[in-house]
């Protein structure tokens, strides 16, 4: 949202954000892609430390997220502009249903935001339409903690 704090931290320091560690299966039907996703605390401006997100190439996949440790939110939308924002917990479960893009937000202040997943083997990712247009919602810092606020930069 912020693009000048992303512009001033950048050209301070290339932190990494969040990584991706899979358990590497043929990427077809039958098949089942594993493994965790670890986002790290921080922020930009207001907004925290997300994943790039992403919808399926096979749009009508669904996926499952468990998680393992930190806290945060599951951001998603449809490809018409439905969105919902799930939170992550320790030990919660969250399903995401068949043409929901999605996204991963960090709001713990220490400690990394871990799941595990699990997706078909063919599902493909599309990271390209997030890129273009982004999510809806935005995670960011408010006076009581994290607040979900409408995307300024959205474009539909």
């Amino acid at each position: 949202m912020d693009q000048e704090a992303y512009l001033s931290m950048l050209a301070e320091d290339d932190s990494l954000v969040y990584e991706v560690y899979e358990i590497k299966r043929p990427e077809v039907a039958g098949e089942l892609m594993l493994g965790l996703s670890v986002v790290h605390p921080g922020r930009i401006g207001r907004e925290y430390f997300m994943t790039k997100g992403h919808y399926h190439t096979v749009l009508d996949t669904a996926e499952v997220y468990y998680c393992l440790r930190g806290e945060g939110y599951m951001v998603m939308q449809t490809p018409d502009g439905d969105t919902s924002v799930e939170s992550l917990r320790p030990g919660k479960v969250l399903y995401i249903p068949p043409r929901w893009g999605h996204r991963s937000v960090c709001t713990s202040r220490q400690e990394d935001l871990v799941t595990f997943f699990a997706y078909p083997g063919n599902a493909g990712h599309d990271y390209g339409t997030i890129e273009q247009l982004g999510f809806r919602k935005l995670v960011v810092e408010g006076e009581n903690g994290p607040e979900i606020i409408d995307n300024p930069r959205y474009r539909s």
